[in-house]
C-alpha cells in the first residue's frame, strides 16, 4: 500500500474514533462528500499537520458541502 494510501486508512481510523462512528459509516461520509478524494488531493499538506487540525479540516471540508 502506498504512503497516499495508509494515510487515508489513518485519517479514516482517526475521525471514526474522534466522531465515534463505525467503520461503515465514515467511509460512507467521505463518499457521500468527496473527503477521500480531498485528502489524496492535498496529501502532502494534510500529511504534515497534527490529530486535531487535521480532524478540523475534515470537519470544515465536509460543512462546506453540505
Amino acid at each position: 500500500m502506498s504512503d497516499q494510501g495508509k494515510f487515508l486508512v489513518y485519517c479514516l481510523e482517526m475521525y471514526k474514533d474522534a466522531k465515534n462512528m463505525t467503520g461503515k459509516q465514515t467511509v460512507e461520509l467521505f463518499a457521500r462528500y468527496g473527503v477521500m478524494d480531498y485528502v489524496m488531493s492535498c496529501y502532502g499538506a494534510l500529511s504534515t499537520v497534527g490529530h486535531y487540525y487535521l480532524m478540523d479540516d475534515i470537519d470544515g471540508f465536509i460543512e462546506d458541502r453540505r
